[in-house]
């Protein structure tokens, strides 16, 4: 590990040299490029230099032990012999997990659908919430949020949704939110107070650019129509909606939000480009026998990965056996704590995979 340590700091030290040379920077692409990798490496080298700094620490006072010293200065020393080995240790660890293979998509932004399921409009209703938690967790994160798509029901929930989180490392934080959510309470049109369940199917996707994924136009119909609201009233008195098949998957995007058709069919092309992109990173995980056992990973979408109940006030995240008695606070998008326990969780996984 000290020797792949080694080579990093030094690429990290010629990186610097050619990001701050002149000809280099003039070179805008080449640049963005060398400057990424070289933020990239920053939080690696700097802690390996804090590492090597607490070495030489402890070497210092081992050999200050072997001296003649009085007995008050000794004591000190040893002080500080057992805080930079206790450092050492929680470095060498830190170390680790930093050297673990990178997701390419985690510094990507993330397109989030969220569909009913068995509940009808009860899961309608509980797909409205997860969408206000989602966009309050974007917000505490200061990122931003675009609609994309939506169909909403006639009690204000959604049958579906899909946004976009424009943000440096959304996908890093969002992507084992995939899966079947699964909400326990009394409905709002349930007269008898009896407690039902509901689903709701969360997919997070890596926003794909152009050059992630070929699209062949020729394999793409584009239909246009006219937008309507809920319940069928007509929004706009022209044809801006867009409807958008791609013959090979069968994917099918419909967007209606704007007044622009060219703007809805961007944002149709962009969410397309973002399932073909998700389809092809499947087909790959699949061929990873490390992958294929991860608990966590980006989610299967037909696991249930975590339960909201009412009734109790809890949250628990089945993966992790995490359960948290704050459900109105996580709601409100304060839910940190499941994602790092989770994040937690998998880099434990992937560290006992590199290690057997």
């Amino acid at each position: 590990m000290f020797h792949r340590l080694e080579e990093i700091e030094s690429k990290y030290e010629g990186l610097a040299e050619r990001v701050n040379d002149p000809a280099t920077i003039a070179m805008q692409d080449t640049w963005r490029a060398l400057m990424k990798e070289y933020s990239d490496l920053t939080p690696i080298v700097e802690t390996y230099r804090t590492y090597k700094g607490a070495r030489a620490g402890v070497e210092e006072s081992k050999q200050l032990l072997n001296d003649n010293i009085d007995d008050d200065f000794r004591q000190l020393v040893k002080e500080e012999l057992k805080e930079n080995q206790d450092l050492l240790e929680e470095l060498t660890d830190k170390l680790k997990i930093l050297l673990l293979p990178k997701d390419p998509n985690d510094d990507k932004n993330v397109i989030v659908e969220i569909r009913g399921g068995a509940g009808g409009d009860e899961a309608a209703l509980f797909a409205g919430d997860l969408f206000r938690m989602y966009s309050r967790y974007a917000e505490r994160s200061r990122w931003k949020t675009e609609l994309m798509s939506w169909n909403e029901n006639e009690l204000g929930g959604f049958k579906e949704v899909v946004f976009l989180i424009n943000g440096k490392g959304a996908y890093s934080r969002l992507k084992y939110e995939s899966g079947v959510h699964r909400v326990q309470r009394i409905p709002v049109t349930e007269s008898g107070g009896r407690i039902h369940t509901s689903t709701v199917t969360v997919a997070v996707l890596p926003e794909a650019e152009e050059v992630d994924i070929e699209l062949d136009m020729g394999d793409v119909r584009v239909d246009v129509f006219r937008s309507s609201g809920n319940g069928g009233q007509s929004v706009n008195t022209t044809d801006s909606a867009v409807r958008i098949t791609h013959a090979p998957t069968g994917i099918v995007i419909s967007c209606q939000d704007e007044k622009s058709q060219l703007k809805n069919k961007d944002k149709a092309l962009k969410i397309l480009r973002a399932k073909l992109y998700d389809l092809e990173q499947e087909k790959q995980a699949k061929m990873q026998r490390q992958e294929r056992q991860s608990q966590i990973g980006t989610g299967d979408r037909s696991e249930r990965i975590r339960t909201y109940n009412f009734p109790q006030g809890r949250v628990t995240d089945h993966r992790v056996s995490l359960t948290l008695h704050r459900l109105d606070s996580i709601l409100d998008g304060d839910i940190t704590e499941i994602m790092d326990t989770l994040i937690t969780n998998y880099q434990a996984e992937m560290l006992q995979a590199v290690q057997a």
